[in-house]
């Protein structure tokens, strides 16, 4: 079976979308400032934005507030063509580790990531479902430490669960992740260096 090449089933979509000349609202989970940034300066030509930052890994609580502080001013500094709004999702911190437990040990990239990269999906395609968007996605795939393949899979599950569209992508190609590194200086964006939950940062995955 052949990999579908999610970076071609993007450029299909936001062709038909340039083509159809309507203005289309994307609901885009949001990890942190710098992973965004590529992601918002490359999909704004194409949609009204919202910004979902729903990350209740993130550990501890001023990790999270410091980067939702991040990306409501590049947010804000950044060139835009279209609307960019940012919605502040609950932090559940307690909510990830129930989902979690037991999975503690288990090394980055394995299934405790699957789990809360659809828990941070999910809460997207129902926020998008729920007040009329036309898509979801998430950044996450711009880390060349995410799966793209999991993550759109997961995508796909949910958007057939919730009758929405699944914005197909793979965001680190074509040079994404560089360029977020680039704006990243330009904005002097803080950039962490861990995923966001404490067993990434006692596995000292280091993402910069």
């Amino acid at each position: 079976m052949n990999k579908i090449n999610y970076q071609k089933e993007l450029d299909k979509i936001l062709e038909s979308i340039k083509q159809d000349n309507k203005q289309k609202k994307l609901a885009l989970h949001v990890c942190c400032a710098p992973c965004s940034s590529y992601c918002l300066t490359y999909l704004t030509e194409y949609f009204d934005i919202t910004c979902i930052y729903y990350n209740p890994n993130i550990s501890p609580k001023e990790e999270f507030d410091k980067r939702y502080d991040e990306l409501l001013r590049f947010s804000n500094e950044m060139k835009k063509i279209n609307n960019i709004e940012v919605k502040e999702g609950t932090y559940d911190n307690d909510r990830f580790n129930e989902l979690i437990r037991g999975l503690e040990d288990l090394p980055e990239g394995g299934k405790r990531c699957h789990l809360c990269y659809r828990m941070r999906l999910e809460y997207t395609a129902k926020y998008a479902k729920d007040n009329g968007f036309d898509f979801f996605t998430t950044t996450l795939s711009l880390s060349p430490y995410k799966d793209a393949e999991v993550l759109n899979r997961i995508g796909k599950e949910l958007s057939d669960k919730y009758d929405i569209a699944y914005l197909y992508s793979d965001f680190k190609k074509k040079n994404g992740y560089k360029r977020s590194i680039e704006l990243s200086k330009e904005y002097n964006l803080y950039r962490q260096d861990f995923c966001g939950c404490i067993y990434s940062h006692r596995h000292d995955l280091k993402l910069h």
